[in-house]
């Protein structure tokens, strides 16, 4: 969940309101599906739990927010958007690369300390969870005087020009940056596998940025004389950029920017962004009492939606909503529901016992199953979630085997998931495949369901919890992970023995059968060299598999 570092102060100040800390922590900040984590020298530490909704992971977006909660500011919030009469130049070499980019500008700023750390903190927050780490969203926010419209959006060669990126004073072409600036080994696995990379550029040529990876100091430096800036993003989805910029634009509006549009002119069309016309959806008001349990009328409901920020009217038996550009978490009618219950304040719901003659209890096998996943963090290991749908390629055929059954999608939309997975190393593989940039020792595991084929059954099939585990490092060998295997049965209490066996996904001779209770439960070996170059693993891996119902 994003947890960001608000000043109460400043909170107060955008609020318009005098709240006290008392207030905000027990009510307030519920609103905003918030939780005070840590109050120090006006600091709040503020846990958001909700990822859907990156407008409220700033000190802006929260005040907004309650501003309608507290009668300051109701219904939709307005946002004028003016023309800035500049256009942004996208080059069609972007296509093979990183494809969308939208703009905004946003004049009559005034940057105190707090606003520049609140605009970072979001960029970064946006980066790394909406923006999935940067690779579909990174920002760079600049200086407007200190460029030259229009602004290009192309592609260089990796020595293709110099400029000084942010934090250094030397110029450095793009590979260079790539192999020494700090954001540079971070984030060059987005853009290194092309043969050019990513360039913001003015018309007089003074280079704004290598996206993702960091702005110039000439022009991407905000600073307290800073008064007007312009904003760009890139990715790979222009929805999901649009909805990120009228995010940020709204917070640069909310400290008394005007913003003004950016023609974003592609090879086959031009985009004026940002685009905060509000969105519409309808809500059934009978749905609503119904689900919420509350006797209230459809004009409580409207009031109740306003505070929450919308605007809302009834209109022939449903309610009319619109809602604001910078939000995309509105997919169903119960989204809206859910923020009248809020609005309402949940608190005050009162609950009602369910009308039922049984009790339940936790499954046994989760239980255990929660124990497996403690031992296993307790042994240094990561504990990853990956898809139950899988394709038969990787089941099969990369891991070295000959094609086996398995239960398969009838009318798969696409053949990357057209099977549900039969064992789980598969799934480690591709997770280790798809983090070869990551530091290692990589040490992984995942405890879920796998199906495989039983006519016995009534469906044919039967779903079975399995536990892998995996480590990944130059050094990794049979050794490495038969002593986690034992670390890990020895916890739970498991006699086990090791029987020599050969696998196909295994080198010959390093691998071995697990048997406990007088039964084979699972696999364990170092992974195949071929197995490993059909994934594209540079590193050694050693793994096991073991069926938790055969040891529980």
């Amino acid at each position: 969940m994003p947890k960001i570092e608000i000043s109460l102060d400043d909170l107060r100040t955008l609020l318009r309101s005098s709240i006290s800390y008392d207030e905000l922590e027990e009510r307030g900040i519920l609103f905003v599906k918030g939780e005070i984590e840590g109050f120090s020298d006006d600091m709040l530490t503020v846990d958001i739990k909700d990822t859907n909704r990156p407008d409220l992971w700033s000190v802006e977006g929260i005040a907004r927010e309650l501003r309608g909660h507290y009668g300051v500011s109701e219904g939709l919030p307005k946002i004028k958007i003016e023309s800035s009469g500049i256009s942004m130049n996208v080059n069609k070499k972007v296509e093979k690369v990183r494809p969308k980019t939208v703009a905004a500008v946003v004049k009559g700023l005034t940057f105190d300390d707090e606003f520049i750390k609140q605009i970072i903190q979001l960029q970064e927050k946006i980066h790394m969870t909406y923006g999935r780490n940067r690779s579909e969203c990174a920002i760079g926010v600049y200086d407007f005087d200190q460029l030259v419209p229009p602004i290009n959006y192309t592609t260089v060669k990796p020595d293709g020009i110099k400029f000084v990126p942010l934090d250094f004073s030397e110029e450095m072409t793009p590979r260079e940056i790539l192999e020494k600036h700090p954001k540079g080994r971070e984030y060059a696995h987005i853009i290194d596998k092309f043969d050019e990379y990513p360039l913001m550029i003015d018309s007089e040529e003074n280079v704004l940025s290598i996206p993702p990876i960091i702005n110039s100091v000439y022009t991407g430096k905000v600073s307290q004389e800073t008064k007007n800036v312009f904003i760009e993003m890139t990715g790979n989805s222009l929805e999901r950029l649009q909805v990120a910029l009228n995010v940020l634009v709204a917070a640069f509006h909310d400290r008394g920017g005007t913003v003004q549009s950016v023609e974003v002119n592609y090879p086959r069309e031009t985009v004026v962004t940002p685009d905060m016309t509000p969105r519409e959806f309808s809500i059934d008001p009978e749905e609503c009492r119904t689900l919420l349990g509350l006797d209230i009328t459809d004009d409580e409901m409207t009031d109740l939606l306003k505070k929450a920020r919308y605007d809302a009217k009834s209109v022939g038996g449903k309610i009319k909503v619109k809602y604001p550009a910078y939000r995309n978490d509105i997919m169903h009618s119960r989204d809206i529901i859910e923020d009248i219950a809020i609005a309402y304040d949940i608190n005050k719901i009162e609950p009602d016992p369910p009308k039922i003659s049984t009790i339940g209890h936790a499954d046994k096998t989760e239980e255990f199953s929660d124990i497996v996943r403690e031992v296993m963090t307790g042994l240094s290991f990561q504990e990853v979630l990956t898809f139950s749908l899988i394709n038969k390629e990787s089941l099969f055929t990369k891991m070295n085997m000959e094609e086996g059954e398995v239960c398969e999608i009838a009318n798969p939309i696409s053949t990357t998931w057209n099977s549900i997975r039969s064992w789980l190393l598969p799934s480690i593989m591709d997770f280790l495949c798809a983090n070869l940039h990551v530091e290692y020792p990589q040490k992984v595991f995942e405890v879920g369901d796998v199906v495989v084929i039983d006519e016995s059954q009534e469906t044919a099939t039967k779903t079975k919890k399995k536990l892998a585990c995996a480590v990944s490092d130059p050094d990794a060998g049979y050794e490495d992970i038969s002593s986690i295997l034992d670390g890990l049965l020895r916890s739970l209490g498991i006699y086990y023995e090791l029987k020599a066996k050969d696998h196909e996904s295994f080198i010959e001779g390093r691998s071995a059968e697990i048997i406990a209770k007088g039964e084979s439960v699972g696999i364990i070996g170092e992974i195949h060299p071929q197995v490993l170059n059909n994934w594209g693993i540079e590193k050694p891996v050693a793994a096991f598999e073991i069926d938790i119902d055969g040891i529980k």
